[in-house]
């Protein structure tokens, strides 16, 4: 049966081959789950994220791509542990996001879709501007107008328009998809292929460990997409037995924005009120997760769970990992803080395997971490 779009809550499929961003009713959509892939299906001429392009819902004919994917593992000691760090800042515009765009991109491209619009508060923007040239796409972000500077010249360079939008991070949602009726909603919350892109970061940390899961997998979440990447990969390994079991998922979150912290351990998967402000970590501070209720439901089908971290807890963590050497932005930050508090807990231990995903570079806010770290 080919692949198609899904709604999760009703069950509803959607062709692929008709442009959309949402269902009818204007909720999330996902694609229906692909059978996975084997060692064999690795296309080993390409060093990049699509070695792993039979794992996709769709043959993508002439993809969007510079390279992006298959970034450094490093193992490192981290007080009685020693984690293996994946630096995603080494995608081409310095975040995992790449992984997501360029397997959307290509694939409504290939639909022909040929301008898009986005709303990001910084790293999101980047890449689609980045790959959207790339792929000779117009582009047109609209960012919240507290968005890092840096970000904001980045997006700049690669050529796409920029809208900053005042107030908090949702308003730049919510006048993207006023726009949405004059150009394409590529949204990287909202549009399923971009989670596409996203599983191939377990098929690639499954690769990197000798085609095998790790026992944990550590990410800082926002609005999760790297997280649910994680868990459709591995689940796709597993239904393909490649791997005997799933690594379990823990969500890192800033305290002071920690929406699926305070549903997953409230035991529900709905929203669960609790008090928002200001974080370092501004690529995680999303207020209200569009796919909350999929977040929990990987890490609980995981084992796994949630962390919420103090600011002091991000910045000690910031400061540790540039004295190691790993330059990483403040959000990337809160995986490497998670480590502590789930070792003192005892839902990670030291004979594990346990890596955690640095999702950006400290180049996008040099000048916020050196004041961070100094």
């Amino acid at each position: 049966m080919p692949a198609s779009y899904i709604d999760p809550r009703n069950g509803q499929l959607y062709p692929l081959d008709q442009p959309r961003w949402c269902s009818d009713e204007r909720t999330p959509l996902l694609v229906t789950p692909g059978a996975g892939i084997s060692r064999d299906d690795i296309d080993r001429s390409r060093r990049s994220l699509w070695r792993y392009r039979a794992a996709l819902p769709v043959r993508i004919a002439n993809p969007i791509t510079l390279g992006e994917g298959c970034t450094p593992l490093i193992q490192q000691n981290w007080g009685e542990l020693r984690p293996l760090f994946k630096l995603e800042w080494f995608n081409p515009t310095g975040s995992f996001k790449d992984r997501g765009s360029a397997v959307m991109l290509s694939f409504l491209r290939q639909i022909g879709i040929s301008a898009i619009l986005e709303d990001s508060s910084g790293n999101g923007g980047s890449s689609m501007a980045g790959l959207g040239a790339a792929g000779g796409m117009r582009v047109r972000i609209l960012a919240p107008a507290s968005t890092s500077p840096a970000k904001i010249a980045q997006v700049r360079a690669y050529g796409a328009a920029v809208q900053l939008v005042e107030g908090p991070r949702e308003e730049s949602e919510a006048e993207a998809i006023r726009q949405s009726s004059q150009t394409f909603y590529a949204s990287h919350n909202w549009q399923p292929f971009f989670l596409e892109g996203t599983k191939s970061l377990a098929y690639e940390i499954w690769e990197d460990l000798g085609f095998r899961a790790p026992d944990n997998v550590i990410v800082p979440v926002g609005a999760g997409s790297s997280l649910l990447g994680c868990a459709f990969g591995f689940r796709e390994l597993k239904k393909a037995g490649q791997i005997a079991k799933l690594p379990r998922l823990f969500a890192a979150q800033p305290l002071n924005c920690s929406p699926i912290d305070a549903s997953f351990q409230a035991g529900v998967d709905t929203p669960v009120a609790r008090e928002v402000s200001k974080t370092v970590a501004e690529g995680t501070a999303i207020k209200h997760p569009l796919r909350l209720r999929e977040i929990i439901g990987a890490l609980r089908e995981s084992g796994g769970g949630t962390v919420a971290l103090t600011e002091e807890e991000i910045v000690a963590a910031l400061r540790r990992l540039a004295r190691q050497g790993l330059f990483a932005e403040p959000t990337s930050a809160s995986a490497a803080a998670a480590l502590d508090k789930l070792s003192a807990t005892g839902a990670i231990k030291a004979n594990e395997t346990t890596v955690a995903v640095l999702t950006g570079t400290g180049l996008k806010a040099a000048t916020i971490v050196a004041d961070l770290v100094g």
